[in-house]
């Protein structure tokens, strides 16, 4: 099929003859690739296809380059729209006061974790990446990635939300798990985020610090794409715990949320980008009563800091 071919959730269910809510789910745990225009999702042909050989086994890219050779080909034009990479749900949030903005501006989103969203910039394959890296060395979010995945990028840091990264356990702790320590007892079983994510970065700069040695972790490999399906293993009981946020731990039953760091979740911006008067706009959205009040409301998001410019690097 033409490169131009995208689908709508509902098409993806008729063709792959599955439920509407899967599909969301499955984009949820960036298994399926997706971004939206206005209010509307879409999916191009070639991550339906591309989904569809991975079920069956075979993988058209290595896994080991997609985090270091992202497509060259961008997804808008320069200097029209938004493209936002990051998974949590208060991009969405974002992307709808966004549209209400601005109806003339595409605002796209890519569901990829934080190192991606990074390199995806680089590559100019996105204008608004966001992170939650943390650089244990000296005890600071994201600025140190941008530093070292944007060499000759100005960038600025904008600080979104705070929230709570800590374990998914099922219901009542039966394993009294506490602690980093914990993860390397022969009777635990660990479920993992993929490369480059920021969960997973938290739980290797933990290992190093602690001086853990990963290979004692049973389950340290087993990887999964998002949150959602960390704490949906844990439920199942296919893993005793696995590291992710406390927003999602909600959404889950029967598991426990056990807090172990606050981090921080940043937007990233081109300041070449950044001075222009539809980021600027962007940053009023940010920095809005209505856009702040509609997160608090969800709970469990430190929004203190929301707008407040971190760095520019």
């Amino acid at each position: 099929m033409s490169d131009n071919v995208s689908y709508t959730p509902d098409e993806i269910a008729t063709i792959l003859k599955i439920s509407r809510y899967t599909v969301y789910e499955m984009i949820k745990r960036g298994e399926l690739q997706a971004y939206r225009i206005g209010r509307k999702m879409r999916i191009d042909d070639k991550d339906l296809q591309e989904y569809i050989l991975k079920r069956k086994g075979i993988q058209s890219t290595p896994k080991d380059q997609q985090l270091e050779e992202p497509s060259t080909q961008t997804i808008v034009p320069k200097n029209k729209g938004f493209i936002i990479c990051g998974q949590d749900v208060v991009l969405d949030i974002l992307a709808r006061h966004l549209d209400n903005q601005f109806t003339n501006l595409p605002i796209l989103r890519k569901y990829v974790g934080s190192m991606n969203g990074l390199l995806a910039m680089y590559h100019g394959n996105a204008n608004i990446a966001t992170g939650h890296l943390w650089a244990a060395d000296v005890d600071e979010y994201n600025v140190p990635y941008v530093q070292r995945l944007l060499p000759g990028v100005n960038s600025v840091v904008i600080n979104l939300v705070s929230r709570m990264a800590g374990f998914y356990v099922a219901k009542g702790n039966p394993k009294e798990i506490q602690n980093w320590t914990d993860l390397v007892r022969q009777d635990i079983r660990f479920v993992n985020r993929e490369k480059g994510c920021g969960a997973r970065v938290l739980l290797d700069e933990q290992l190093k610090l602690q001086t853990i040695d990963r290979k004692r972790i049973n389950g340290y490999n087993q990887e999964e794409l998002s949150h959602l399906a960390i704490a949906s293993a844990v439920a199942r009981g296919e893993a005793d715990v696995g590291v992710g946020i406390e927003k999602v731990a909600l959404q889950v039953n029967d598991i426990e949320f056990i807090p172990m760091q606050k981090e921080r979740y940043d937007l990233i911006i081109r300041k070449e980008d950044f001075e222009k008067p539809h980021f600027q706009q962007l940053l009023t959205v940010i920095r809005s009563k209505a856009f702040k009040q509609e997160v608090l409301g969800m709970g469990h998001y430190d929004v203190s800091r929301m707008g407040e410019i971190i760095a520019e690097v």
